[in-house]
């Protein structure tokens, strides 16, 4: 358990730091242009925000706990950061040491009751993983436990002692910078810094809770159910409190170890194409996603092939056809950091994604607006045209035709680029950092495998499906109305004979001839406006179906030639007679 001295020395140690830094790029980046010195700020701006980035790194090394999850948070704002910062961070992982075995063993026994002799057949003193917050250690379950689960081989997460109280302490420390920060206005302007440290501050708190991310492993396990590509080990809840999980050990190859996966017969290649469409059925289908899915956290699991829970390929990766079986499967573990979308947010998303798709700038932006990175009020005309931009010169670029291009130019565009998003009032919706930090490891993990990995080949078959589902809505909302007008046109006859009889049975005479044929006419336009709704119905399905299903669409066009021909000579055939 860390002292008060302790405490107190590290929340001083991370303002001092925070204060030192936030001046510095205060003095160089707004007192200096003001005293036209930008140039003087611009000439060594690459060298100064790497060594930010370095020395931040070595703080969170040193200091462990929340840093290091804090810079890996900073590591995935390619949107507000530098890339200077990003690159040094990127690499940022749980570089800390192991805690002594005693410490551990007190910890564990205090948590489940027991000795470990007696809650553990075996426990292995040397961790498999250190991590800030914890560290695991392989055990096989003792008989009766195994009786019970089926299996014997586990994995024992436990709590660093005292990472409660460091966590509090990093908390407030960040809480306390967020306030500086927020009395800035070019930053209050563009972000909510309090609240963005607050959801941090959430996810933090229940990723140190080991109840919650066994309840969370097991709703993942649900959302997969019946998928054979995802798997998730299994929780063996009489030996799980708040601070001790233990879990079936899932050990298997390395999602980036490529030698691993090689000489298991796997591809890589299809390893990148597989894991991007897993991740976007998180996003778009289940709408509950992994938040941490680094290379630590997934294995790649070899399985019989065509035996019991062999993968059958994608089951909603948005191809219709899938591939044949591979015979492996992703196993997901570390369930401390997961996230939600809402349904307004995922049907945000998937505009979003449509707009990527289709590379409108346009759309992108009333998408993003839609979402909610936009506030109602920014001017967007700017931002359209840095899109279409983007989209004209690197749209459908993977990672490995970028590198070919001049990195003049991409420099030159991404310093365009970033003065224009920094004009407007930009902020991020709920739960989105953790989004972010989800596809940005995606991302990252899919090149590392593949590198001619191209994002918009795994973008395009949710799109072209979201586009498909679009399709289908706009014919059946032609349907229903046509068939609205229809049913109204079918009561139409019976309507007006109910008011024929009405004022028949009144003082009025209704046998006149006149009042007579404005009857036959009032009925013959209705069912030509029945007609002419039938007509554009099945015309425009069928336009819009051709592509994606020739035959049904050119169907469609052919019969809705009958709605037409009613429309058109109905109208002349009823203009003969007495009028």
């Amino acid at each position: 358990m860390p002292d008060v001295g302790n405490t107190r020395a590290r929340y001083r140690r991370i303002l001092r730091f925070a204060a030192r830094y936030i001046i510095q790029t205060w003095w160089f980046e707004i007192v200096l242009p003001r005293f036209g010195l930008a140039r003087i700020a611009a000439r060594g701006r690459t060298a100064r925000m790497t060594r930010i980035a370095q020395r931040f790194h070595a703080l969170a090394v040193d200091l462990g706990g929340l840093m290091i999850k804090v810079g890996q948070y900073l590591s995935s704002r390619l949107d507000v950061l530098p890339p200077e910062i990003t690159r040094e961070l990127a690499g940022l992982q749980d570089e800390v040491p192991p805690v002594p075995f005693d410490a551990i063993r007190r910890l564990a026994e205090a948590e489940l009751g027991v000795t470990l002799e007696r809650a553990y057949a075996e426990f292995d003193p040397t961790p498999l993983a250190a991590a800030s917050l914890g560290q695991a250690h392989r055990a096989r379950l003792a008989p009766i436990d195994a009786a019970d689960m089926g299996y014997d081989e586990a994995v024992v997460k436990v709590q660093r002692p005292g990472i409660e109280v460091i966590v509090d302490v990093d908390l407030a420390a960040l809480r306390r910078v967020a306030g500086w920060l927020s009395r800035v206005r070019f930053v209050a302007s563009r972000v909510d810094l309090p609240a963005l440290v607050e959801e941090f501050a959430t996810t933090s708190l229940e990723e140190i809770d080991y109840l919650h991310e066994a309840g969370n492993a097991e709703r993942f396990a649900a959302s997969f159910a019946g998928d054979p590509r995802v798997a998730a080990p299994e929780v063996v809840w009489e030996r799980t409190t708040r601070r001790v999980l233990t879990l079936a050990d899932v050990t298997a190859i390395k999602v980036n170890d490529r030698a691993g996966l090689l000489a298991a017969g796997i591809d890589p290649k299809d390893v990148a194409k597989q894991f991007a469409a897993v991740m976007f059925d998180q996003l778009f289908r289940d709408g509950y996603f992994h938040a941490d899915p680094h290379p630590g956290n997934i294995f790649v699991t070899p399985v019989s092939a065509g035996g019991p829970g062999a993968p059958a390929g994608p089951a909603s990766g948005g191809s219709d056809a899938a591939p044949s079986a591979p015979a492996w499967q992703f196993t997901f573990i570390d369930f401390g950091m997961m996230g939600e979308v809402p349904d307004g947010l995922r049907r945000g998303l998937q505009q979003l994604l449509l707009a990527v798709a289709a590379r409108d700038g346009k759309r992108m932006v009333d998408a993003i607006r839609g979402v909610g990175f936009l506030l109602p009020t920014a001017e967007t005309a700017e931002l359209e045209r840095a899109m279409s931009e983007l989209f004209a010169r690197f749209g459908g670029m993977g990672f490995a035709e970028l590198q070919q291009v001049d990195e003049r130019e991409l420099r030159r565009f991404a310093i365009e680029f970033g003065e224009v998003v920094r004009t407007l009032p930009f902020q991020l919706p709920e739960n989105f950092l953790l989004i972010i930090r989800s596809m940005s490891l995606t991302s990252g993990l899919c090149s590392s495998l593949d590198p001619a990995f191209n994002i918009w080949d795994a973008v395009e078959p949710y799109a072209a499906r979201l586009l498909r589902d679009e399709r289908g809505n706009i014919v059946q909302s032609f349907g229903r109305q046509a068939l609205s007008v229809a049913g109204t046109a079918w009561r139409l006859p019976g309507r007006l004979d109910n008011v024929i009889d009405r004022i028949e049975g009144g003082r009025l005479v209704a046998n006149s001839p006149k009042i007579e044929h404005r009857m036959v006419r009032l009925e013959r336009a209705a069912q030509r406006i029945v007609s002419a709704v039938l007509f554009v119905g099945l015309f425009v399905g069928g336009i819009l179906l051709r592509r994606e299903e020739p035959v049904w669409g050119v169907t469609l066009i052919v019969v809705s030639v009958v709605p037409l021909l009613h429309a058109v000579f109905a109208g002349l055939f009823g203009r003969r007679g007495p009028r």
